[in-house]
């Protein structure tokens, strides 16, 4: 038999074996016979140099086109192994979602609140009862609202304390730039141009920073500020309220410490740190091995933010505060890790629901 006979016979072999195939591992090595090192098309391109020229010319060409024919036929037949693994693999994992999630007692499961909710909830209901009212506002503001208008100018070293995601667009009408809002007192300057005073309210909602996540730490995390304006407010106002609020929420007394601390929105300012629950001041994660949470920064608002408002600092005053809602919901719930809270395990979120 001539090399042009053994070419094409070669060829119907492979045709016939390769639709037999069914692991990708036989397949490779069906070529590997035909076309490797020892492979039969291999032998015969070995034998060119033992015949005529003539006969090469036509041998040559037959044999690269025998060759790229085995290689079109494997690369189907992988391709078409592919696909039947993968559509086998989509009918065992098939999931029915019409049907009925069905528990011991044979009742369908029902949603439940987040545990940052329940918080939200539980805080407002204490603030609606003592007559504050609720406010809300946008996600994206401008230099405006989120530091000049809080006493926080474009060279004020406070900025560097909050790490912005800025928005690369060009300055707005009044040459401000936008951002995500790094705290919820944006709805607290709105408030106050919307208002006269005297008034009382809170601002629950999400904040933005671009900071490193750890246990206490979260790019994406609630806040809930207040704020309270009127005629002779003082500080023991603040810490009234404050104490009322940390009992209805614990259910109990709870050990607290109000320390100075520096916010340009408020002056005096104060840190109101409160007695770690997970560890019970002994020290762990969460508190940064100190025994305390550092849970509610207060104090009496700063009259520039008064005039920012369009208040006469002269003729009212009143206190804020700002509460994290993520780090409460931690002390009430002993959550040693923040991250448990947006991390969208169902899991995690069941434990705080009721079916």
């Amino acid at each position: 038999m001539n090399m042009v006979s053994k070419l094409k016979e070669i060829l119907s072999e492979y045709e016939g074996l390769v639709a037999k195939i069914d692991k990708e591992a036989d397949l490779m090595n069906l070529k590997a016979q035909f076309l490797g090192k020892s492979g039969k098309v291999t032998e015969i391109l070995k034998g060119l140099k033992d015949i005529g020229p003539d006969e090469r010319r036509e041998v040559g060409p037959l044999a690269n086109e025998v060759k790229e024919k085995i290689a079109h036929l494997t690369d189907s037949r992988l391709a078409h192994l592919e696909k039947s693994a993968i559509d086998k693999q989509l009918s065992d994992e098939r999931i029915d979602i019409t049907l009925r999630d069905k528990t011991k007692y044979d009742q369908p499961r029902h949603g439940g609140y987040h545990p940052r909710t329940l918080i939200q909830q539980e805080i407002e209901d204490v603030f609606l009862s003592m007559g504050f009212e609720i406010l809300d506002g946008p996600h994206i503001e401008d230099e405006f609202h989120n530091f000049e208008a809080l006493n926080i100018p474009g060279d004020h070293p406070a900025r560097d304390m909050q790490d912005t995601f800025w928005f690369h667009q060009e300055p707005n009408e009044h040459g401000k730039r936008h951002l995500l809002r790094t705290h919820t007192s944006t709805i607290q300057v709105r408030g106050m141009m919307a208002k006269k005073p005297p008034f009382r309210f809170i601002a629950p909602g999400i904040v933005f920073r671009c900071e490193r996540t750890d246990a206490s730490h979260e790019m994406v995390f609630t806040q809930l500020e207040g704020m309270m304006v009127g005629k002779d407010i003082s500080v023991s106002n603040l810490i009234y309220f404050m104490k009322q609020l940390l009992t209805q929420i614990f259910k109990k007394e709870v050990e607290v410490r109000l320390r100075p601390g520096f916010f340009p929105f408020v002056e005096p300012g104060f840190e109101l740190d409160i007695r770690c629950l997970i560890c019970n001041g002994s020290g762990c994660s969460v508190c940064k091995q100190v025994g305390w949470v550092e849970l509610l920064p207060c104090g009496m608002v700063h009259p520039n933010v008064l005039k920012s408002g369009g208040i006469d600092p002269n003729e009212w005053n009143g206190f804020a505060f700002g509460l994290g809602l993520d780090r409460l919901v931690m002390m009430k719930y002993g959550i040693d890790d923040i991250r448990h809270l947006q991390s969208g395990d169902l899991r995690f979120n069941s434990q705080f629901s009721t079916y």
